[in-house]
């Protein structure tokens, strides 16, 4: 079977859960195979991760510029595994960063850009939502190996051990004159909730909570439910809550398990970021709000009588 490269997307020796994903992604093309871009090579827990998930080569490409330049590296990582292993498909995450790297690789290797899939099948035809999550489409890339962004949550990260080989591989040093150099870094303020875009529950809360005070119901339930807590655009905007937790096609989109909307009415941007999640539960005062046609669960009700019921049914369950 032919290759499928992942880019390994990583922090602290460790995959991210949409390089999991990937992988899982990468099963229904090819074999897949990883592509890991870093300073000093692959850690050992890395490695026993992505062969626990399926990964039955990883390209080691150890640059001193990993962590000085955005995107270029990885770009010319791709590049590089791409030319030595021929592979059915590269398949990228749906990120700013990733779709960044996907757009620039599918000029290098003059191929097929397909960006933000929520499915693939094993012809190689990608099924995405656009429009503002208006219609469902199909693409197939007709030239060239196909370069593929795939959205966070789309698929489930699988446990299929494989005997992954490692292969290094020589970058060339970035071109200074024509990269973006990083000259500081600032870590984004992290609580003890998992992250938004790898999380299996996200509840989120809209211009119902009426201000940054009413977040606190949308955070006591996340919490009460193990989740991460999103925002509408409608309620970053007003200043309730910070813009890193936004929702939707100018935010973050995600597709977990269990997705809760508090307050939030569903305008068009924000069901694009969230309309793939697996089961959806809105709750909302007015009948007629957007979201009710998408959820599964549409309760008609003050948000701040039904969560904090919610709360205490989910806390009784788990003794």
């Amino acid at each position: 079977m032919p290759q499928v490269l992942v880019l390994a997307d990583h922090a602290e020796g460790r995959a991210k859960k949409i390089t999991l994903e990937l992988l899982a992604a990468a099963r229904r093309l090819g074999e897949p195979a990883a592509v890991v871009v870093s300073a000093t090579g692959p850690s050992a827990q890395l490695k026993e991760e992505l062969a626990r998930h399926g990964a039955t080569r990883i390209y080691a490409v150890e640059s001193s510029d990993a962590d000085d330049y955005l995107v270029t590296p990885k770009v010319g990582a791709l590049e590089l595994a791409a030319r030595e292993a021929s592979p059915a498909a590269v398949l990228v995450p749906a990120t700013v960063e990733g779709n960044e790297v996907a757009a620039r690789l599918a000029v290098r290797l003059d191929a097929g850009l397909l960006l933000d899939a929520v499915d693939l099948d094993a012809s190689g035809t990608a099924t995405h939502i656009v429009c503002g999550g208006s219609y469902t489409v199909t693409s197939r890339a007709t030239h060239g190996t196909p370069v593929i962004s795939v959205r966070p949550g789309a698929f489930e990260p699988e446990e299929q051990r494989a005997e992954a080989v490692e292969q290094p591989l020589a970058l060339s040093p970035v071109d200074s004159a024509g990269s973006a150099r990083v000259i500081e870094r600032r870590p984004a303020p992290a609580g003890d909730r998992p992250a938004l875009a790898e999380a299996s529950v996200v509840v989120s809360g809209g211009r119902g909570v009426a201000g940054p005070e009413g977040f606190k119901v949308v955070e006591q339930l996340a919490d009460a439910l193990g989740g991460a807590v999103g925002a509408s655009r409608a309620a970053v905007d007003a200043g309730y809550y910070p813009h890193q937790y936004q929702v939707g096609q100018t935010g973050t989109s995600v597709s977990p398990q269990l997705y809760i909307a508090l307050g939030i009415s569903g305008a068009i941007q924000h069901l694009a970021g969230m309309q793939t999640s697996k089961t959806i539960i809105a709750v909302n005062k007015d009948p007629e709000a957007p979201i009710f046609n998408i959820a599964d669960l549409a309760v008609v009700g003050d948000l701040f009588a039904v969560a904090p019921q919610l709360m205490e049914e989910v806390t009784r369950r788990k003794g």
